[in-house]
């Protein structure tokens, strides 16, 4: 059968759900990977053939320009689940804010996607949850969809409560940005709007029990599979190091996205070397000519890949993106999450410290003396690494993406149904 896999123009989306395009072509299916222009390049290094829709070139500076939206607004916090502490009106915001995000990221594609679609006929379509362009193409076609998340799933939890929020509400006072939005523009296909624009018809759930959200969407755990991209691995990782070693990452998106990281990282990386260890600085090129001189304990490397780094590591610092926690997650590797109350990023780095494999700091907490106390205290406790160690077999024993293949062609066959009439 013919795989439509689509994403947003963001490396970490399309890294987390390359595995499972990988495993759908193994499997002798037709596969292709649609997303803006700006993100070709970087699907043709994963082996896949790319699809060009639309060109993007306005998305970073439109995000740089809200930078301080990352630690300031508090309708980008996704993170509070608790339905006593939620009100319509707040809610309501979110979902302004998100689907404005949504907008600016999936109206340049939707038109070339459709079109592609259309003349390719997909039987499946899988989709990042933040390229609802992807359920107007399937839904163009008739193909079945399901959502591939790189992120504990925040966003159908929040749709959820916000719903049961609404029914509280007068009826002539309700508003649904989101379906508004997403209603307006299939019927520009000739489609209408149903909540599997919002959840798909199946979600491909990345996360074990322990750290995941259940609700009320369908969905089938997949074992997370890191990807960091085309790399080779130094010789300097066969030798194992002489004292614990510590990874600092703070991966791409806030650098290539908002214009610079949101933590002092000479002055961390120096306290960071004042403790008994090696710290490896798994850092952008970008990031590295912003650095000073350093202790002779500290290496910064710019072309790593964690995947081949963190099984020598004792700790993970990082800034709570998911491929990160979940390449240190896969190996059973304590973390501490330093990050901005965005997304999901406050849900899993609580969600680590609640299970004892990690600790978590906002940016706005994370002093350089703070940095190093938490990862002095996690490398000191080895309670850090054995609940680490447990979240590991936790994530290790759902199934492979090779195994998930068959629901995948099931739902294909299942949810076919008649393409939307123009």
């Amino acid at each position: 059968m013919r795989v439509l896999f689509t994403t947003i123009p963001e490396k970490s989306h399309l890294f987390c759900m390359t595995p499972m395009a990988w495993a759908m072509r193994a499997a002798g299916h037709e596969v292709r990977v649609a997303s803006c222009a700006e993100l070709v390049d970087a699907i043709a290094r994963t082996g896949m053939t790319a699809v060009p829709t639309g060109t993007n070139d306005g998305i970073t500076a439109g995000m740089s320009a809200h930078r301080e939206s990352q630690e300031e607004w508090e309708a980008a916090n996704w993170n509070e689940l608790d339905p006593a502490k939620l009100t319509y009106e707040g809610e309501l915001e979110r979902i302004q804010l998100a689907t404005y995000g949504s907008a600016m990221y999936n109206e340049p594609m939707i038109g070339e996607l459709v079109a592609f679609a259309r003349a390719w006929r997909p039987d499946l379509v899988v989709w990042d949850p933040l390229t609802y362009a992807g359920p107007l193409a399937a839904g163009a076609v008739g193909a079945a969809h399901a959502r591939s998340p790189c992120f504990a799933d925040v966003w159908t939890m929040k749709r959820q409560l916000f719903r049961k929020l609404s029914e509280e509400v007068p009826a002539g006072r309700r508003r649904d940005p989101l379906a508004e939005w997403l209603g307006g523009t299939a019927a520009q296909f000739g489609g209408s709007f149903t909540e599997e624009l919002t959840t798909g018809q199946l979600t491909l759930d990345p996360l074990p029990a322990s750290l995941g959200i259940a609700t009320e969407a369908p969905r089938t755990p997949v074992r997370f599979v890191p990807y960091n991209g085309p790399a080779v691995a130094p010789d300097w990782l066969l030798t194992p190091p002489g004292r614990p070693r510590i990874c600092l990452s703070l991966g791409a998106s806030n650098t290539e996205r908002y214009g610079g990281d949101y933590i002092p990282k000479g002055d961390i990386l120096a306290a960071l070397a004042e403790l008994d260890a090696e710290v490896v600085a798994a850092l952008l090129p970008a990031q590295v000519a912003e650095l000073g001189a350093l202790p002779d304990n500290v290496r910064v490397v710019d072309s790593v890949p964690l995947h081949a780094l963190l099984p020598s590591c004792s700790l993970l610092i990082h800034h709570g993106g998911f491929g990160s926690y979940g390449t240190a997650l896969t190996h059973g590797v304590p973390q501490l999450t330093v990050t901005t109350p965005v997304a999901d990023q406050l849900y899993r780095g609580a969600g680590l410290e609640q299970q004892g494999a990690g600790l978590l700091l906002t940016t706005a907490e994370a002093t350089p003396d703070a940095v190093r106390e938490r990862a002095s205290r996690i490398l000191s406790d080895p309670a850090f690494l054995r609940n680490a160690a447990r979240l590991r077999d936790e994530a290790a024993a759902l199934p492979a993406p090779s195994e998930v293949v068959p629901v995948l062609e099931r739902l294909a066959q299942e949810r076919r149904a008649a393409p939307w009439r123009a």
